[in-house]
This record gives C-alpha cells, sequence and structure tokens, in this order.
C-alpha cells in the first residue's frame, strides 16, 4: 500500500477539490470530504493504471503561520 499527500480546497462554487501532490494533474472534486476521499482514490488508481509511474515525492508538509 502506497501513501499519498493531496491538498484539499473549497471552489468557490462549494464544492471540494482535492490534488495528489505526488501525481501531477491527478485531482477531483466532490460535494462532500467523504465522497471526495472516495474519488480521490478512485482518481490515484485510474492515474497510475494509465501510466508507469515512479512515485517520487519532495513534498515536506503545509504549515499555517499567523501574522
Amino acid at each position: 500500500m502506497v501513501e499519498f499527500n493531496i491538498i484539499i480546497e473549497k471552489g468557490g462554487d462549494g464544492y471540494l477539490i482535492s490534488e495528489v501532490v505526488e501525481l501531477p494533474g491527478c485531482h477531483t472534486q466532490a460535494k462532500n470530504m467523504n465522497e471526495l476521499l472516495e474519488r480521490t482514490k478512485e482518481a490515484i488508481s485510474l492515474y497510475l493504471d494509465d501510466r508507469d509511474v515512479e512515485i517520487v515525492s519532495n513534498f515536506i508538509g503545509i504549515q499555517k503561520i499567523e501574522v
């Protein structure tokens, strides 16, 4: 099993949008978090099935700061 980092944002239309950090162009959207996570797993599977991918991650993390 491989773990991936996803970034989740809320779009202007209220939909949640996920982007898989390690897989350029792999993203999806949904109306709620449960649906988004399921769709993201499906998007990852389709992405990996369609390509010969070597997964290399330089992702460190996301940090909030207050200014």
